[in-house]
């Protein structure tokens, strides 16, 4: 008899009708209830558990995405001020290029320059997070692209002949890091001490995933989920796109999306939905 895989996820789809493009979303993730806990249990990203060093993900730097980031994280350095920042002033310059040719934040102490520690006077955590929070602005208007998007992953492909282009929306995974991640002794997206949250993910990073991929994307996911948790309760599956279309259709006379504007979507779970996703590696935001 086969088992069922224990990495299973739920995704939903769609397509876009203002660009050749399909999104995929892991519905499991976003509608589970992760948090962050930093500073309240993670244990951190080191080969050992080190929750008393309150690091999360910090220990190894940002590695920025491109030379806007890297000027962005240049010119919000240069506001925070010593109130802000533990590390202010102690080196010249706050990114370089490592010896992969990334570039990446400083490190200072063994993490990232930005680290503030425990026993700091605005409290331990991520410089630009604690300067965000005390100008009253989102934390993501501050930080480095990789620090805002975690744990979310955006991956594009696009189709070779046809230049179609498929967009993930994801969790971060272990893997995601490269070898690297294989070393890490904990990584919050498979531990259940993080499933803690109030509000399912997809309300909670509401502003992340919409910079991420659109308010109109954003709204329609949103859309979907809804419809799909008043089906559930009535004991129906989400029909198949083709039939939806028709069923929409006989109801409003005419083939028309139905208000949620998502005629078009599939539901893929298990080993199918994995490969799906997999086709996608190695392209971010």
């Amino acid at each position: 008899m086969a088992r069922t895989p224990t990495d299973t996820h739920e995704w939903l789809s769609f397509e876009d009708e203002d660009e050749e493009r399909t999104w995929v979303f892991d519905s499991t993730f976003l509608t589970s209830n992760w948090t962050c806990i930093f500073g309240n249990g993670c244990q951190g990203v080191l080969t050992g558990p080190a929750p008393e060093l309150v690091q999360g993900c910090c220990s190894y730097g940002a590695h920025l995405v491109d030379k806007k980031d890297a000027r962005h994280v240049e010119k919000v350095a240069a506001t925070l001020t010593p109130e802000d920042w533990q590390n202010h002033g102690v080196k010249k310059s706050v990114i370089h290029t490592n010896k992969a040719g990334e570039t990446v934040t400083r490190l200072h102490r063994d993490a990232c320059i930005f680290l503030n520690r425990p026993g700091f006077p605005a409290g331990a955590g991520c410089a630009f997070h604690i300067a965000a929070v005390r100008r009253g602005v989102n934390p993501m208007t501050l930080k480095p692209e990789v620090c805002w998007q975690l744990p979310l992953r955006r991956e594009d492909q696009v189709d070779d002949d046809e230049g179609h282009v498929t967009s993930v929306v994801r969790q971060w995974d272990r893997r995601h890091w490269g070898k690297g991640g294989r070393e890490f002794h904990w990584w919050c997206t498979e531990e259940p001490d993080a499933f803690v949250g109030s509000k399912p993910v997809y309300e909670e990073m509401q502003a992340e995933l919409t910079k991420m991929v659109g308010p109109k994307v954003y709204d329609r996911f949103v859309a979907l989920v809804r419809e799909r948790e008043v089906l559930r309760t009535k004991g129906v599956a989400l029909p198949h796109p083709a039939v939806r279309s028709r069923h929409n259709g006989a109801e409003a006379g005419g083939a028309e999306p139905d208000a949620s504007g998502t005629a078009a979507v599939a539901v893929t779970t298990g080993a199918a939905a994995a490969a799906a996703a997999a086709s996608t590696e190695g392209s971010d935001s």
